[in-house]
């Protein structure tokens, strides 16, 4: 089985970072106590510009996590139909071949959720096999991608699709004054992103084989990161003893998954690294023993849109696919981190 096709979709609504800093301060005013560290924060994210669902001056007209859901909603199904779309097309496949439809989000909840309405917008097959995922974050890109590829070792006739669509710009809350909640208003955009895997006769020859994937659950570290959901909407969980959990457990992790197919870290070429922010990436290097360069693609992707949450690493998986691909037989690892805490592994062969 194989990656036959990976696509992403980003609203049209990019604005470079400065202009995103100065409209929040304008928006709080003086209940921003310290706006020069305001700024410093937003300038050490190293994000240059990002893209959000709706222009600016709509934001103004959510009053609720009723409106914010409704939003998310909205955008979501037309960023979810456009990054399919084209990750299809990379693929040389219709909507008909599709025969398992996964969606990731954490930004928004429906019910019915968001794959039904996407069948439906796109005329997908009734038969077609869904699976909708939430409330994983970061970690839910490659988390999707590998119960894609479960399914198609399953059924390997069959094509998967995997879609990751967040809007996390509508996640904002305007009452929270904290340095967690102020590192989230300069790091996180919004966009969708989607992979095709495909197996026997259906595969196509134009991504990387899947050789095996392994996850990882951190117990008692439900506090590390995630997001506390009530009536007010979304409140931003941030634990500075994020890095060092990182950097404590991915390295042996890793070199236990590589093991366990024959290989050491030495033997790979292409890192697919989900682009967390500065000191995730930095923490996930560190760990990794990562030399200068070898995650390059995260840190052109995190300052080109910012963290997208799940659908960041396969928009890494996507510039890899298109401007960065390794030579045919290169080993590749695709790797993110998310809520849980939990690491999701995935051993890639180009």
């Amino acid at each position: 089985m194989r990656i036959s096709g990976v696509g992403s979709a980003l609203p049209e609504f990019r604005y470079p970072q400065e202009t995103l800093t100065q409209a929040l301060k304008l928006y709080w005013g003086e209940r921003l106590e310290n706006p020069e560290q305001f700024e410093r924060l937003h300038a050490h994210m190293k994000v240059a510009t990002r893209h959000l669902a709706f222009a600016m001056p709509r934001y103004l007209d959510f009053h609720g996590f009723g409106d914010t859901n409704a939003a998310w909603f909205e955008a979501a199904q037309e960023l979810g139909e456009r990054a399919i779309d084209a990750a299809l097309d990379h693929a040389g496949l219709s909507r008909r071949d599709l025969n398992a439809l996964i969606v990731v989000s954490v930004t928004g909840v429906a019910s019915p959720s968001l794959d039904a309405r996407l069948i439906n917008r796109m005329d997908l097959r009734p038969d077609i096999k869904r699976t909708p995922i939430f409330g994983v974050g970061c970690v839910g890109g490659a988390l999707g991608l590998s119960r894609a590829a479960d399914h198609v070792r399953a059924y390997p006739e069959h094509n998967a699709v995997v879609l990751a669509v967040e809007t996390c710009s509508l996640t904002l809350d305007r009452e929270d004054f904290s340095t967690a909640n102020l590192i989230a208003t300069g790091l996180f955009g919004d966009g969708a992103a989607a992979v095709v895997v495909s197996g026997g006769r259906a595969a196509a020859a134009r991504g990387p084989e899947i050789l095996g994937s392994s996850s990882v659950f951190y117990p008692n570290t439900e506090e590390i990161m995630g997001w506390n959901i009530s009536e007010k909407g979304f409140k931003i969980v941030l634990s500075p003893q994020l890095m060092e959990l990182i950097r404590r457990n991915l390295g042996p992790d890793v070199d236990a998954f590589l093991s366990s197919h024959g290989l050491s870290a030495a033997d790979i070429g292409s890192w697919v690294i989900h682009n967390g922010g500065p000191r995730v990436l930095e923490a996930m290097q560190d760990a990794l023993g990562l030399k200068q360069g070898e995650a390059r693609v995260s840190w052109d992707s995190l300052n080109r849109i910012g963290n997208l949450s799940s659908a960041s690493v396969l928009m890494v998986l996507e510039d890899t696919l298109k401007d960065h691909r390794p030579k045919p037989g290169t080993f590749g690892v695709l790797l993110a981190m998310g809520p849980g805490f939990s690491s999701e592994i995935m051993l890639l062969r180009w």
